[in-house]
């Protein structure tokens, strides 16, 4: 599939258009074509041999002609063009926290600042400060987010590790030499970014799964090749290790490669203190050397008299202790949602009518699903006035008629303002079957300003949960320095569910977070906040984030069935 490449290549043409000062019009059409192509649920190239790309929302005739020369050439000659007009190393500055194309344009025309390292050396020298726009505190922000990017630099998100590592599984299995075969490593644990894929397989014939490895369709270049270990670079510099072992050692081995390090530490000396050696190959006796089990990863816990440690838990944040006293929690399941209560449809900023999201949210079992535009005073994101408001409840009553055993809740994410009040007030409130609250502009401000404007939010008797609690993007913007035990008190005190939202490049709360909220006494809801049918399935990563902060079903409002949620939220 090219649908990556496709809109890799628009969203850069948007940000060589933005430093180059293109028009807002022009640049946005870049970058909504980028993010309804990188979401499409369809191969990019069989809709284009169908020619059916003017079909696509957002995709008119120019550039249904640059996909086309993208899927049959892997290049665009504009963007080639583009390239050329704008200096080497620019473009990478458009990634730092707090630099948008007025400010990297700036930097270039007046102190000639080109990459990041010129920029890094810039900002410790103290020569933004006096330049017109910037100031001491946005060289520190600056410097802050070349620190934040250094941090992610190598690191793919967790839903593009998730699509190569399922890719490759899928290919693989195909090969008929392989007896069991996993994901290993930080992608099976679902940590929110993915350095490199690990694969293990079991098999009698390493050599020619190996063989059929490196011919994987996306392989750039073959890195090492053995019998038990082969590595490979894949066309989008991404690494992916593959360990081939005998079938009674695989159990062991996916314990050991899944890791963390940290906590296979852990295990190894519960092993010793047992007269026992742990390793990658089993579970052996000490003494005699002799092999104890390791065919799965199961045998190794129970044999250690652990309870089986899920992946997402293995990060010696006191999962092993807990498993000893037989009190591990049963956290929540791929399976256990029955809705999704953060969707932005067509009457704000969203790429699908209503009706086209409860036909996707049906398809993936759903009960019900909750509709959340945004609110009036985001108008970059046509937030809805009043009289919009009721004319797409009207309009979600008209199809909920139609509907049997589903049913489209009317809500909205509405702003959580400067000041902490809302954007709409109780009158407006009190329309909704439920009320999200979050905070979309003003991100700089103090801890104390913005723990207060949050609890001040959470303190409307209207508000049901709180968006995105920390609104950090990863990567591209740092959390909000928040106290979050005030947070987490004032949602236990208000009865504010925090939403753990699904998107990949939010996971916010992070697993962290939402152990420590739960430690607290707080209930969450896991949300994607879907601008797209094609995000909703986004919402395994969130339950992913759940799982890695312990939580159990009866933490999430939206594992409730419909029935119990209307009683809840009380819109029955």
């Amino acid at each position: 599939m090219k649908n990556k490449l496709v809109a890799d290549i628009f969203y850069r043409i948007a940000d060589l258009l933005d430093v180059n000062g293109e028009t807002f019009f022009k640049t946005r059409a870049y970058r909504k074509a980028a993010q309804t192509i990188e979401t499409l649920d369809e191969n990019i190239e069989i809709v284009s041999k169908e020619k059916r790309l003017q079909l696509i929302p957002g995709i008119g005739e120019s550039l249904a002609k640059k996909i086309k020369e993208i899927v049959e050439t892997d290049r665009l000659e504009y963007y080639e063009k583009l390239k050329k007009e704008t200096p080497e190393g620019v473009i990478d500055l458009l990634e730092i926290l707090g630099l948008g194309p007025k400010k990297v344009s700036a930097l270039y025309r007046n102190l000639s600042i080109s990459n990041i390292s010129d920029l890094k050396e810039a900002c410790s020298k103290g020569k933004l400060r006096n330049l017109e726009g910037f100031g001491e505190i946005t060289e520190k922000n600056i410097l802050r987010g070349i620190t934040l990017r250094e941090k992610t630099s190598g690191r793919v998100l967790l839903n593009v590790a998730y699509e190569y590592g399922n890719n490759y599984l899928e290919y693989l299995r195909k090969c008929k030499k392989i007896e069991k075969i996993s994901i290993a490593g930080s992608l099976r644990r679902m940590r929110e970014t993915i350095g490199d894929l690990d694969i293990l397989a079991s098999s009698d014939a390493p050599d020619e799964v190996m063989d059929y490895f490196v011919k994987y369709h996306d392989v750039q270049r073959v890195l090492l090749k053995g019998s038990t270990k082969t590595s490979v670079l894949l066309n989008d510099d991404l690494q992916v290790d593959l360990r081939v072992v005998e079938e009674r050692n695989f159990g062991a081995a996916l314990q050991y490669f899944t890791g963390s390090k940290e906590h296979n530490v852990k295990m190894r000396s519960i092993a010793i203190k047992k007269g026992m050696k742990l390793n990658e190959y089993g579970l052996f006796d000490k003494k005699t050397g002799g092999y104890i089990v390791g065919r799965t990863e199961k045998d190794i816990y129970n044999k250690l008299d652990l309870g089986y440690v899920e992946p997402e838990l293995r990060e010696n944040r006191g999962e092993i202790e807990t498993a000893l006293k037989g009190e591990l929690p049963d956290i929540v399941k791929y399976g256990d949602i029955k809705g999704d209560l953060h969707v932005h449809s067509r009457w704000s900023d969203g790429a699908d009518s209503i009706e086209d999201i409860v036909a996707k949210a049906q398809i993936l079992g759903y009960e019900y699903v909750g509709i959340t535009d945004h609110s009036q005073s985001l108008k970059i994101a046509r937030g809805l006035t009043e009289e919009r408001i009721d004319k797409k409840i009207k309009e979600i009553d008209n199809l909920n008629k139609k509907l049997s055993d589903f049913r489209i809740l009317c809500g909205t994410e509405c702003d959580i303002k400067s000041d902490g009040s809302l954007d709409y007030g109780d009158r407006i409130l009190k329309k909704f079957d439920f009320v999200g609250i979050g905070i979309h502009t003003s991100f700089k401000m103090s801890k104390k300003e913005a723990t207060e404007r949050i609890i001040k939010g959470m303190e409307n008797r209207h508000v049901d949960f709180l968006a995105h609690p920390t609104c950090r993007i990863i990567g591209r913007r740092e959390p909000f320095e928040l106290d979050m035990g005030k947070i987490f008190d004032a949602a236990v005190g208000t009865d504010t569910y925090l939403e753990i939202n699904s998107f990949p490049d939010r996971l916010d709360l992070n697993d962290a977070n939402a152990k420590f909220a739960k430690e607290h006494g707080v209930k969450f809801v896991i949300g994607t906040d879907s601008h797209n049918v094609n995000n909703l399935p986004f919402m395994q990563f969130g339950i992913a984030t759940a799982r890695r902060g312990w939580l159990n079903k009866n933490d999430i409002l939206n594992t409730n069935s419909l029935k119990n949620l209307v009683k809840i939220i009380g819109c029955d």
